[in-house]
């Protein structure tokens, strides 16, 4: 059974930092493009950044050289360093693979105040 585990969100000023944590199991990670998601309130969930099997990174304009994301398959686990937070990064983050979405964990929340 497919588990995807979120933590490490909170509220952080503008311009403050976060690192997000994502914990998988039940299926063989290290082969896979994983991704960080965000919705925010009344909108769509977006891909925000991805890394592939071999480290490979790939993030959305609004989050590019602000956002880090990184992979330890040791521990099956992906990371989302977000430095120089705005308002607007505010939402609940999800992990999933990328190539086809498992059933989504509870995500993260994260809210920038302004």
């Amino acid at each position: 059974q497919v588990q995807l585990v979120e933590s490490g969100g909170g509220l952080v000023q503008a311009g403050g930092s976060l690192r997000l944590s994502c914990a998988a199991s039940g299926f063989i990670f290290r082969l896979y493009t994983m991704g960080w998601y965000r919705m925010a309130p009344g909108k769509q969930r977006e891909l925000v950044a991805t890394v592939t099997n071999g480290g490979g990174t790939n993030y959305a304009d609004s989050v590019k050289g602000r956002f880090t994301i990184s992979r330890d398959n040791a521990k099956n686990t992906v990371y989302l360093q977000m430095n120089t937070l705005k308002h607007e990064d505010t939402a609940v983050y999800y992990c999933n693979r990328v190539s086809a979405n498992y059933s989504w964990g509870q995500g993260t929340q994260v809210t920038v105040s302004s």
